[in-house]
């Protein structure tokens, strides 16, 4: 299992990327800030228009560090990475399969019921902690009617079907999720999801945490060997991690909603961070989307034990866990794709 490495954020808009030796150099008005070595990273994000230098862009590739590009505000713009891992035999495999409709349908199948159990059970979680603070009745039928549809799923038959159950399941978990928020409610309230552009303070920061967590996926899948862009549940689109986003279904609700509400509940981030535009968005602040980094960076550090593995391995692993399983079924060396299910 790969060893989790470090990912270097850089948030400055007027940053430049260089390379010096084995070092990255980071530089601002072209004086230097800081210098990392290369070696120790595992991921580099810089948000921003400046830039990076072809050196350090080939040095990333042929290290395998991957280099990624997104506008300050979290939309993703480009990345870098170096030659292919794994064998063509594993990427045929993931395009066959990518290609049969029965085939898709069953790995969708996989990481919609992920979703939905871990969904289901971040909010008896919440009960189970929370209970005198809640409308728990309101929360006990929604999770019984999540139950009911992970249940629906294992019949469902076709990716409309699938995407049918996971849309109606999905409006009946937001449904609660203003709920969860227990602190701050003047300035932090969930009516809906919403995006491009998010227009509440937690809808911003939900679309930055899941543009981080994309990165990650896709990190681990290029790491096994698979591609990222092709996916089953979400279709080939120009620019789209498509597998990334079908691995990291099963971890929206787990890992970024539960991390989403932990900074909210327990004050690490606040209203004054947010800013709303003229036609309506909402932006975060430079200070907070450090804060959000450093707090994200070491939720990866937490331990857990892996519920299929039986292993203690750290939140930041999870994602290398679940490509490792998706590339051994595509391999034939298991019978069905196991998704992550968390209690």
């Amino acid at each position: 299992m790969r060893i989790l490495g470090n990912t270097l954020y850089v948030t400055s808009p007027e940053a430049y990327l260089a390379l010096d030796g084995e070092n990255v150099v980071i530089q601002k008005s072209g004086s230097e800030v800081r210098r990392i070595p290369l070696h120790n990273l595992d991921g580099i994000v810089t948000f921003g228009y400046t830039g990076a230098s072809p050196a350090l862009m080939g040095a990333c590739a042929e290290r395998g560090v991957m280099l990624s590009f997104l506008t300050m505000h979290g939309r993703f713009l480009a990345r870098v990475s170096g030659t292919e891992h794994g064998n063509v035999l594993l990427r045929k495999s993931q395009y066959r399969t990518a290609d049969h409709p029965n085939d898709s349908a069953a790995l969708a199948r996989s990481f919609i019921t992920g979703k939905l159990f871990n969904s289901r059970w971040v909010i008896e979680r919440a009960i189970r902690d929370h209970a005198m603070r809640l409308d728990t009745e309101k929360m006990r039928r929604v999770s019984v009617s999540l139950a009911k549809s992970v249940k629906n799923l294992q019949s469902a038959e076709t990716l409309d079907e699938i995407r049918g159950i996971e849309g109606e399941a999905g409006s009946q978990y937001f449904s609660v999720l203003d709920e969860l928020i227990l602190q701050q409610k003047e300035n932090f309230f969930f009516q809906n999801r919403n995006r491009r552009p998010p227009t509440d303070n937690v809808n911003a920061l939900a679309s930055f945490v899941y543009t981080l967590l994309a990165h990650d996926t896709a990190a681990a899948l290029e790491t096994v060997g698979l591609d990222p862009y092709v996916g089953f549940m979400h279709r080939d689109r120009p620019g789209r991690l498509s597998l990334a986003l079908d691995l990291m279904e099963e971890l929206r609700s787990v890992l970024a909603d539960r991390f989403v509400l932990t900074l909210i509940n327990t004050r690490r981030i606040d209203g004054g961070g947010f800013i709303q535009k003229e036609n309506g968005a909402v932006l975060m602040s430079d200070e907070t989307r450090k804060a959000v980094l450093t707090a994200w960076q070491q939720k990866k550090q937490e331990i857990i034990t892996h519920p299929l593995l039986g292993e203690k391995i750290e939140w930041g692993l999870v994602p290398y866990s679940q490509a490792l399983l998706l590339a051994r079924y595509l391999r034939g060396d298991m019978d069905a794709y196991p998704p992550f299910l968390w209690k």
